[in-house]
């Protein structure tokens, strides 16, 4: 089989439609079409369902996009390697992170690496901890960072940095908190949490368990799907939240937001760095995990 061939079924694959494969590979759609065909002719079956505006892997479809997927990585490593031997370290790197990490923590090391290697594009991929692991598993990003771990034994997951979730409220509207309350009065008070899905949430329930009390028992003003909405919404006044350190660092300090302590109600977690272990990990990514790990 064609190794270009290939690559094109993955691309179709991947962006469920001919005509952004052909948009992605500077391809017209007659000639990913013609490859496709040409693909499907030697493989004698059908590999693609048109379905309207989608395409589909048939299941034949699927077992080879299991093999081409590796394929098509291998020879992106083999390339980064080759590269990397010459001393020309050039290339493409995409990684993803949950919304902690992708939004105050990985921007700063992804410019520290292209500080160094100014010749690779980073493509930075957010989502909630469950998106980026499910990203990952797919090939969809090479590595991540994320707020949680999964049970996948094929995700090899490494202790990156150390994080806490803190009370916060707004300065503006709850001028009459307590500097420190006990766990019991936060029953007593508006709440904003994220949504399912979000390592945030897990750790803050798991926490919350810990003491007896679920997230049904909290007076739960809003439930919204990012840790900037949260913010937002606790700077408004809807209610007062739990946040990562890293995520509130510039508010606290500009007293927007003022931190609450809960006697003897301590969350910590802490980020990791994920890969997947039936995936060869390519010279480049190596490489800013090196990064990432050189900071500990």
């Amino acid at each position: 089989m064609e190794l270009r061939f290939l690559e094109i079924f993955c691309k179709v694959v991947e962006l469920k439609s001919f005509s952004k494969a052909a948009s992605a590979l500077f391809l017209t759609q007659p000639t990913i079409s013609s490859h496709i065909k040409a693909l499907e002719d030697e493989a004698g079956i059908q590999l693609l369902d048109r379905l309207g505006r989608n395409v589909l892997p048939t299941k034949a479809g699927e077992l080879l996009y299991k093999y081409a997927k590796e394929i098509v990585i291998l020879k992106y490593n083999a390339a980064q390697a080759l590269n990397q031997f010459a001393g020309n370290t050039k290339g493409s790197l995409i990684i993803g992170g949950s919304t902690i990490p992708g939004e105050y923590i990985l921007p700063e090391y992804i410019g520290r690496f292209k500080d160094a290697h100014p010749e690779i594009a980073i493509t930075l991929k957010i989502g909630d901890s469950q998106n980026i692991i499910d990203m990952l598993i797919d090939g969809a990003v090479e590595a991540a960072v994320a707020g949680s771990k999964t049970d996948d034994k094929n995700i090899e997951c490494r202790e990156f940095l150390k994080d806490e979730l803190v009370l916060v409220a707004s300065k503006k509207h709850f001028r009459d908190m307590k500097k420190q309350i006990n766990i019991k009065d936060l029953k007593d008070n508006p709440i904003v949490i994220r949504e399912q899905g979000s390592g945030s949430r897990r750790t803050f329930e798991k926490a919350l368990k810990e003491n007896g009390i679920g997230i049904e028992d909290l007076n739960i003003a809003a439930e919204v799907g990012s840790t900037e909405a949260v913010k937002n919404s606790v700077i408004a006044g809807i209610g007062v939240s739990f946040l990562s350190k890293f995520a509130v660092m510039d508010e606290t300090s500009a007293r927007i937001l003022k931190r609450i302590s809960v006697k003897d109600f301590n969350i910590t977690r802490h980020f990791y760095i994920l890969t997947n272990r039936s995936r060869a990990v390519s010279p480049i990514c190596r490489s800013f995990i090196n990064t990432l790990l050189s900071s500990l």
